[in-house]
C-alpha cells in the first residue's frame, strides 16, 4: 500500500501492531509518528517508548511489546534505527537477538504496537529479517518525492497553514526548495506566521523570507545584472561570501543561469514551445518561464560575450592571476557596464 493510504487507515483505527517505516524523506517520518500517535493515544502520552536500536537490543524492545500496558488499553513504541536491515549494520556493543523478533512477529500482543523506523533509502532484502518485516509488517514507504510533485505537497501544507500562496510565490518556492518537504514546510511555516491567518504571500514577499542558497541568490545575482543594479549585485555577493561560498563556484552558478538564457532564447528562435523547452533541458518549468522572460533583454551577441567573460574571469581565479573576491566585483561591474 501507499504512504497515504496507510494513514487513512489508521486515522480510521484499522491499526496493525507491526509497521516498518523506511525512507530518507524526514517530513513523511514525522508525519506518520504523529498521525499513529495521536490515533493510539491521543492526548495521554504515557504509554508511549522510545527506543534507539544502535543503543537497546531489540529483545528489550519486544519485552517492552509483550509487557501490559498500566494506563491505557494500548501501547505505542518506536523503534528506531534497526539496523540489522541494512546490508552493512556496522559493530555495535550488543547482539540484536532477531529470533526473539521473528517469534513477535508471528504472533505480536494485541494491546502493543511497535513501529520499526529505518531512515534508509535501502534495506537489506536478501536478508531473512527483512523478509519477515516486509511480510508480517506493514510497510510504511517514505521515499522522497519527485520534483513534479513538490507543487501538490506545497498547496496541502498552505492549507494546514491557512495561508494562500500566489502564483509566482509558489514557482519560487518550488524552484529554490525543490523537492526537499522537511525545508519546504519550515519555509511556509515561516511565510504563514508573516502573512497571518488566510493572509497571501506575494512574490515579494517569498524573495525576502526564503532561506537564501547559493542557487537562488545566483538568481537574484542575474536579476541585478539585468537591472544594472551594481550596488545590488555587490550586496548579493557580500551576502554570499558571509556564506563561505567560493568566487569560482558563484561563477559556476552564473555560467548555468545565463547558459540556460541563452539555450531558451535559441531555441524560441526555432519555434520550440515552453512545454519542449522542458523536456529538451530537464528544467523546471519556472526556470523556463524565468529564462523567456529574461532572454528579452539580450541579444545573442550579447549573451555570448557574457559567457565569454564568466569563462575569462573563471580562467583568471584559477590561474592566480588577480586576488579572487576583487576578480569577482570587476566581473559583476563588467557585466553591467557592458550589457
Amino acid at each position: 500500500m501507499t504512504y497515504s493510504e496507510i494513514v487513512k487507515q489508521i486515522k480510521k483505527q484499522q491499526i496493525s501492531p507491526v509497521y516498518l517505516v523506511y525512507g530518507s524523506e524526514s517530513y513523511f517520518i514525522q508525519q506518520f509518528k504523529s498521525v499513529i500517535t495521536n490515533a493510539v493515544l491521543g492526548e495521554n502520552k504515557d504509554e508511549l517508548a522510545v527506543y534507539d536500536l544502535e543503543e537497546t537490543p531489540v529483545q528489550e524492545v519486544v519485552r517492552d511489546a509483550e509487557t501490559f500496558p498500566f494506563f491505557e488499553e494500548r501501547k505505542l513504541i518506536f523503534a528506531t534505527n534497526p539496523i540489522f536491515l541494512k546490508a552493512k549494520p556496522g559493530s555495535l556493543d550488543f547482539e540484536h537477538d532477531l529470533a526473539v523478533l521473528e517469534a513477535y512477529l508471528d504472533q505480536p500482543a494485541d494491546y502493543s504496537i511497535i513501529v520499526f523506523i529505518a531512515p534508509y533509502d535501502k534495506i537489506d532484502e536478501r536478508k531473512k529479517i527483512s523478509k519477515q518485516m516486509k511480510k508480517k509488517a506493514s510497510v510504511v514507504p517514505c521515499n522522497t518525492i519527485k520534483e513534479q510533485d513538490t507543487g501538490k505537497y506545497l498547496d496541502e501544507m498552505a492549507v494546514r497553514y491557512s495561508v494562500q500562496l500566489d502564483q509566482d510565490a509558489k514557482e519560487i518556492m518550488e524552484t529554490e526548495v525543490s523537492a526537499n518537504l522537511h525545508l519546504l514546510e519550515k519555509e511556509v511555516e515561516k511565510l504563514a506566521t508573516f502573512a497571518g491567518k488566510d493572509g497571501v504571500v506575494t512574490k515579494e514577499a517569498a524573495e525576502i523570507l526564503l532561506s537564501h542558497t547559493p542557487e537562488n541568490s545566483s538568481l537574484r545575482l542575474v536579476d541585478a545584472v539585468i537591472d544594472r543594479d551594481l550596488h545590488k549585485a555587490i550586496s548579493i555577493y557580500k551576502d554570499l561570501e558571509k556564506m563561505k561560498e567560493e568566487p569560482i563556484a558563484l561563477i559556476a552558478l552564473l555560467a548555468f543561469q545565463f547558459r540556460m538564457i541563452l539555450q531558451v532564447k535559441l531555441l524560441k528562435r526555432k519555434g520550440i514551445s515552453q512545454f519542449d523547452m522542458q523536456k529538451q533541458l530537464r528544467a523546471h518549468p519556472y526556470v523556463i518561464k524565468i529564462a523567456l522572460k529574461r532572454e528579452r533583454r539580450f541579444t545573442l551577441e550579447g549573451l555570448h560575450r557574457i559567457m565569454d567573460k564568466l569563462a575569462e574571469t573563471d580562467a583568471q581565479m584559477k590561474q592566480g592571476t588577480m586576488e579572487k573576491s576583487l576578480s569577482f566585483e570587476f566581473l559583476l561591474y563588467d557585466l553591467i557596464q557592458n550589457q
